[in-house]
């Protein structure tokens, strides 16, 4: 929703002061500048960029309404999902964990808490992690250098959409260009017509200078930026899960070790110390 406000911002404020400069809408409707400078940036786009990388951009515009999914709410679950989770290794052993992290969709505690579950990066990343402390095979040092290099290729890989998005936005203005040079080659074949005609073909040209710069900067750069702001919220998800794996493989008790990933937290999303001991409290009683 926050995105779609700030697109009708974006179009009031030029319309708007347009409109209010006495200038004609009807001027600025030029389909076929449109045209040339959407359709040879969506054409560099997709010869530009892999098929999963297109695939990924066009799957990522839902995310422009929901926003980010990452929120405190989410966080206390994930924390005391993760407390749970080490107070049963604590208690049983590391090895009663098995099954919860063999099969979490049929786990006890994987489904006190539905939000976490249904989200497979993250259950996948933590059954890995506390399946490999199991086997016992790997020391902390090891499985710290592991999850930094899963975590940097999960970066890049969740970035691809983005930069590719942003790559595109910087093109529009040159394609802008193109049309506006389009436009003034037309101009010059139409210099024995009268001024007002040669006046409409010149508006039409400097539209195409006007639309690229507005489509880059008004629209698709923010789209672009939208996502990447998205994709390192779902890095710092992952994140917070190594730093309390990290936590309790290096000794630290269940509610120390959810405490380190708590501090990792930004602030807007940061759950206050008592309030993440109270919910975890009463989390585990239900």
């Amino acid at each position: 929703m926050k995105f779609i406000i700030g697109m009708l911002v974006v179009t009031g404020s030029v319309v708007g002061g347009y409109v209010l400069s006495h200038g004609h809408l009807a001027v600025l409707f030029q389909p076929f500048e449109f045209l040339i400078i959407f359709g040879a940036a969506t054409g560099a786009f997709i010869a530009s960029n892999p098929g999963v990388v297109i695939k990924q951009v066009l799957g990522s515009i839902p995310l422009l309404l929901k926003g980010s999914k990452y929120n405190k709410q989410s966080y206390l679950d994930l924390l005391a999902l993760m407390y749970e989770l080490f107070s049963k290794a604590r208690k049983e052993g590391l090895m009663a964990l098995e099954n919860d992290i063999e099969e979490p969709k049929e786990s006890a505690i994987f489904s006190r808490y539905p939000k976490i579950q249904a989200d497979h990066h993250a259950v996948d990343f933590i059954c890995d992690y506390l399946r490999l402390m199991v086997g016992g095979s790997m020391n902390s040092m090891e499985l710290e250098n592991l999850m930094d290099l899963e975590l940097e290729t999960h970066h890049e890989e969740s970035h691809l959409p983005s930069h590719a998005v942003t790559t595109m936005s910087d093109g529009l203005p040159a394609f802008g260009i193109v049309a506006a040079v389009l436009g003034v080659v037309i101009t010059m074949g139409s210099l024995s017509e009268p001024p007002e005609v040669l006046g409409m073909h010149i508006g039409a040209a400097l539209v195409g200078t006007f639309l690229g710069i507005l489509l880059a900067y008004g629209y698709v750069g923010p789209i672009g930026t939208f996502l990447g702001h998205i994709k390192r919220e779902e890095s710092k998800f992952l994140e917070c899960i190594k730093i309390c794996i990290m936590a309790t493989l290096n000794g630290y008790t269940p509610q120390v070790a959810v405490e380190f990933g708590r501090k990792a937290l930004y602030s807007n999303v940061r759950p206050g110390f008592l309030e993440l001991e109270e919910y975890v409290k009463s989390a585990g009683k239900s």
